[in-house]
C-alpha cells in the first residue's frame, strides 16, 4: 500500500463512523474559534493600543477569568437542569452582544466590568459542550471525538491568529466585531442543526438534584484530578498573557505575535489526528505525567528565547504537551462523571481552567513587572514538575482502587435523537461506568451499554 493510501486510510479511520450531530457540533465550535480576537490580542490590545501597563492587562484577564469561574458552576448546573442545547444557544448569543459591546468602551473601569461579563457569557457554554459531546458519541470513540473537537478550536485559532494580527494592525474595533458576527453564527448553528442530548430525569423519586454540586465535592478522585488541571492551566493561563506581553515588550509587532502563536494552531491542526491515533490506547496517567512535564518546561524554555526561531522552538515544545492534554484529560473526566450530573462535573472540572484563568494574569503581570519575565518562566517549570508527580501518584492510585466512584454513575441506556427537537429538555445516549484496567493496557475500561 502506497504512503498516499495509508494516510487516506488513517484519516478516514479517525473521523469515520461519528453521529451527523457531533459534526454540526464540530462545525459550530470551528466556527466559534474563527472568530477568537478577543482572547489572542487583548493584552496587546491594553498594553500597546491603549497603553496600559501590564499589570492593568492582568487584572481585565483576571476579571475575564473570574467571570468564567463563575459561569463554570453555573453553566454546569443550566446544563443538567435547563439543557445543554438552550444553554449553548444563549450563551454563545450572549457573548457576541457581550464581545462587540467591549470594543466600543474605552474607560478602564468599563474595559474591565465589560471584559467579566464576556468571561461569564463565554465560558457559561462550555459544560454544555462537553457533556453534549460525551452524550453524543459512545465511550469507546470519545478520545478520538474530543481530539477532532479540539482539532477543530485549534484550526479556527491558526486561521485567526494570523488574519486577527493584520486586522489589528488596521483596526482593533474591526477585530471586536468580527468575533461578535462569528460567535453569533455559532450561536445560530447551535439553535438550527443540534439535538438536545441531555438524559431524561427519572418519573419518580430522587431527581437530578442527586448528582449536586456536593456529590461532585465529595468525588475525591475527580477534585484530585480538578486540582492536578488546575496547575497545569496555570502553565498555559501564564503563557497566554506572559508571551504577547514579553513580545511586545521586546519590540515584536502584534502581526509577528500572531504568526507565532498561529504555529501552535498549525501543529495542532497538522499532528492532532496521528498524534491521537498514538495515544489513544495508551495509559492516561502516563501522558498526563508526560505532557505537564512538557508544558512546564517547554515554557520555561522561553526564558531563553531571544530570537523568533528560538520562540518558534520554544511553541512546538509545549503545543506537544496541549494535543497529549487536552484529549486525555477531557476523557479522563467523562470517565470519572455520572450521565445525570455530566453537567456539574464539567461545571467544576472548567472551574480549573476559569479558576487559572483568574489567577494566572495576575501573576503573570506581577512578576513582568517587578521580578522580570524569567521568574515568569521559570514558574512554569516548577508548576509543571509538581503536576507530573501528582498525575503519577493520583492516576496510579485510581488505578489500583478499581472503583466505580458514586453510585449515581448510570449506565441505563436512553435513546438517542435522531433530528433537533425544539429548545428543551430531550433524550440522549448515556455514558459509561469505570470498572477495572483493561488487561494489558492500563486503561480503565468502558462499560458501553448503547451507542
Amino acid at each position: 500500500m502506497s504512503s498516499v493510501a495509508r494516510v487516506r486510510n488513517a484519516l478516514h479511520e479517525s473521523v469515520s463512523g461519528l453521529p451527523r450531530a457531533f459534526w454540526w457540533l464540530w462545525t459550530s465550535t470551528l466556527i466559534n474559534r474563527l472568530g477568537g480576537f478577543v482572547y489572542t490580542f487583548m493584552a496587546i490590545y491594553l498594553t500597546v493600543e491603549r497603553g496600559y501597563s501590564a499589570s492593568y492587562a492582568g487584572l481585565v484577564a483576571a476579571l475575564f477569568g473570574l467571570g468564567g469561574v463563575l459561569a463554570s458552576l453555573v453553566g454546569g448546573v443550566l446544563t443538567d437542569r435547563w439543557g445543554r442545547r438552550p444553554t449553548m444557544f444563549t450563551a454563545q448569543a450572549a457573548t457576541a452582544v457581550a464581545v462587540a459591546v467591549l470594543g466600543f468602551v474605552t474607560h478602564p473601569v468599563a474595559i474591565a466590568a465589560v471584559a467579566a461579563v464576556v468571561g461569564f457569557v463565554n465560558n457559561a457554554a462550555r459544560p454544555a459542550v462537553q457533556a453534549m459531546l460525551a452524550d453524543l458519541v459512545p465511550p469507546e470513540d470519545r478520545v478520538r471525538a474530543f481530539a477532532l473537537n479540539y482539532w477543530a478550536i485549534n484550526l479556527g485559532f491558526a486561521v485567526s491568529s494570523v488574519l486577527a494580527g493584520f486586522v489589528a494592525e488596521y483596526s482593533y474595533l474591526a477585530g471586536f466585531l468580527g468575533d461578535a458576527i462569528l460567535t453569533m453564527a455559532c450561536a445560530i448553528v447551535v439553535f438550527l442543526k443540534l439535538p438536545e442530548t441531555r438524559p431524561e430525569r427519572p418519573g419518580k423519586g430522587p431527581r437530578e438534584d442527586e448528582v449536586g454540586l456536593r456529590t461532585v465535592a465529595r468525588d475525591g478522585r475527580f477534585m484530585a484530578v480538578v486540582g492536578l488541571s488546575f496547575l497545569v492551566a496555570l502553565v498555559f493561563q501564564e503563557a497566554s498573557v506572559g508571551l504577547p506581553i514579553t513580545m511586545g515588550q521586546a519590540g515584536f509587532s502584534p502581526a509577528d505575535y500572531g504568526s507565532a502563536i498561529a504555529l501552535n494552531g498549525v501543529l495542532i491542526v497538522v499532528l492532532q489526528i496521528p498524534l491521537t491515533r498514538f495515544i489513544q490506547h495508551r495509559s492516561p496517567g502516563r501522558l498526563l505525567v508526560l505532557s505537564s512535564l512538557l508544558a512546564g518546561y517547554g515554557l520555561g524554555l522561553t526564558a531563553f528565547a531571544d530570537s523568533m526561531a528560538v520562540l518558534l522552538m520554544t511553541i512546538t515544545v509545549w503545543t506537544l504537551a496541549e494535543m497529549v492534554n487536552a484529549p486525555t484529560q477531557t476523557g479522563l473526566v467523562v470517565q470519572l462523571s455520572p450521565v445525570r450530573g455530566r453537567g456539574r462535573y464539567q461545571g467544576v472540572y472548567g472551574l480549573s481552567w476559569s479558576a487559572a484563568a483568574l489567577v494566572a494574569p495576575l501573576m503573570a503581570g506581577a512578576m513582568i513587572d517587578h521580578l522580570g519575565a524569567g521568574w515568569l518562566w521559570g514558574s512554569c517549570a516548577v508548576l509543571g514538575t509538581v503536576a507530573g508527580a501528582g498525575y503519577g501518584v493520583v492516576l496510579r492510585t485510581t488505578k489500583k482502587a478499581g472503583d466505580p466512584g458514586p453510585a449515581s454513575r448510570d449506565s441505563a441506556p436512553v435513546p438517542a435523537p435522531l433530528t433537533p427537537p425544539a429548545l428543551g429538555p430531550e433524550a440522549g445516549p448515556e455514558g459509561l461506568d469505570i470498572q477495572a484496567p483493561a488487561p494489558g493496557t492500563g486503561r480503565p475500561t468502558p462499560d458501553v451499554t448503547t451507542s
